[in-house]
């Protein structure tokens, strides 16, 4: 089975996280966000996938080669301008050739039965078939009006207050007949919510929904990311060691995940569920977790509280320094006796002097310095990066 998988947005909603990389590159549980996904598909039995590229691909084809390590071929096609989701497929046909293809985007989070999904497109003849999921609110996604033979009747993207006739939410996950690629024109800006389902049904062709179960998500903006980290956190059983942990009377409780070359200081206590990359040290009498994951080379000081937080590589957190609910990127350093509350997000280079207060849900661009004690309230931007 063959699988498109697109990955050329610029992710400029996850700023300041995707300056540093693409936005399938995001790592969740110390690997990109696209390795999940990739493991997810081989599991499924999509062994064939393409993979469309735009901002920084290079990175996304280094990280992931041809595909072998995951037990699966990976192609990989350029775009060199915006081409939309059904441009960026159309981009990909000689790739694709003439059997049924799913589609899916570079962001997604999941553990949807795609089979079951796939397998019920065979079956039923249709152009399209959405993967459905009943959600609370859906007004950031395309909603579908679907009957009992799981025929789509209508489908508004992006629906106000009043236009909510339904809580099916697309999921941005399309099983595709290739005569579909009749239907959108080459080198071309198109979308399949905005053109190709107007189009379809206009000229009186089936769309089809399937309702999908399990979890998912978009990364589309720094909530959802955490989110995404938390459930899978959440999947966590048992505990993994992988190599050398050193601990002093540390108080350790599971489920974890901890990489070679790691050390946990005296009287310190580690809440699971929790991941810990490859030579990080944890000073004495640190609490750490529920719901955290800490990346590779980084230093948390004596007494420091790091709680339902997302901390990439190469961090250095000071002595008595509260973080909660925070996102963190590479090579960042905060002070002593410092506060990031719920929602901070830190970009790359970043630095945060003794006694700084970051407010919940503000942004810093990367290679910034927050002054000793001072109180940010408000966004800080670089102009050195573009907010494009």
């Amino acid at each position: 089975m063959k699988a498109c998988i697109m990955c050329g947005g610029k992710g400029t909603r996850l700023h300041p996280l995707t300056f540093e990389r693409p936005k399938p590159s995001i790592p969740i549980l110390n690997k990109p966000l696209l390795s999940h996904l990739i493991e997810h598909l081989a599991k499924e039995g999509f062994t064939e996938i393409v993979v469309t590229l735009g901002y920084m691909g290079h990175m996304i084809e280094e990280q992931l080669g041809n595909g072998r390590m995951f037990g699966v071929h990976i192609d990989y096609v350029y775009e060199h301008k915006k081409l939309g989701t059904a441009g960026s497929v159309k981009n990909a046909e000689n790739l694709l050739g003439n059997e049924p293809f799913i589609v899916l985007s570079g962001d997604h989070v999941l553990n949807l039965n795609l089979r079951d999904m796939f397998r019920y497109h065979e079956m039923n003849k249709s152009l399209i078939t959405i993967g459905l999921l009943s959600i609370d609110d859906p007004r950031e996604f395309g909603i579908a009006d679907m009957d009992v033979n799981n025929k789509v009747h209508r489908f508004l993207e992006k629906p106000d207050s009043g236009e909510i006739f339904s809580n099916l939410a697309s999921t941005g996950i399309y099983v595709c007949d290739p005569e579909i690629f009749n239907y959108i024109p080459e080198n071309t800006q198109y979308d399949f919510a905005k053109d190709v389902f107007p189009k379809l049904m206009s000229m009186g062709n089936d769309i089809r929904g399937f309702l999908v179960y399990g979890e998912w998500t978009d990364v589309g903006n720094p909530a959802a990311y955490r989110a995404a980290q938390r459930w899978m956190l959440a999947s966590l059983t048992g505990t993994s060691i992988l190599g050398r942990f050193n601990t002093k009377n540390a108080r350790i409780s599971g489920p974890l995940k901890i990489d070679n070359n790691v050390m946990v200081g005296s009287n310190s206590s580690l809440v699971g569920p929790i991941v810990i990359g490859e030579n990080t040290e944890i000073g004495d009498n640190v609490l750490i977790g529920p719901y955290t994951a800490i990346g590779s080379n980084c230093v948390i000081g004596n007494n420091a509280r790091v709680l339902s937080s997302y901390i990439f590589n190469d961090v250095k957190i000071g002595q008595n320094t509260n973080v909660s609910g925070a996102v963190i990127d590479n090579s960042v350093r905060i002070g002593q006796n410092a506060s990031l509350e719920n929602g901070t997000v830190l970009g790359a280079k970043v630095t945060v002097g003794n006694g700084a207060t970051i407010h919940s849900n503000v942004k810093i661009w990367p290679d910034l310095t927050i002054k000793e004690s001072e109180n940010v309230t408000r966004n800080m931007y670089n102009p050195e990066y573009s907010e494009e």
